[in-house]
């Protein structure tokens, strides 16, 4: 399985299809994905593709990482899991509580 790669500050024009290809410089590309918002459908400006293998996913990102693409300087990595659903990473408010300083006690 390949690695999939998160690529960050793409242009919010830029489609799934101009992403494949300017990543195909670097091997097979599985999949593209644009994340867009729910209500719009416009381009939250990332996207994840998954490369075919490890070293065409790391040489993704030593040519992409920082590359300007659409005018935009690109970030590119790989990405990390998402999280399972309903799991939320747990908060830590040290020793000032989830109200901030100075709320009191919860009445």
């Amino acid at each position: 399985m390949g690695k999939k790669l998160y690529v960050g500050n793409i242009p919010y024009s830029a489609t799934e299809d101009a992403l494949a290809q300017a990543f195909s410089e670097c091997g097979q590309v599985e999949s593209v994905r644009i994340v867009t918002d729910r209500e719009t459908g416009r381009s939250k400006g990332f996207a994840f593709v998954e490369m075919g293998t490890d070293d065409q996913a790391q040489e993704a990102i030593s040519k992409w990482n920082g590359a300007q693409w659409g005018g935009r300087s690109m970030t590119v990595n790989e990405a990390r899991p998402q999280p399972e659903r309903g799991e939320r990473p747990r908060r830590d408010f040290g020793d000032r509580g989830p109200r901030g300083f100075g709320a009191g006690p919860r009445r």
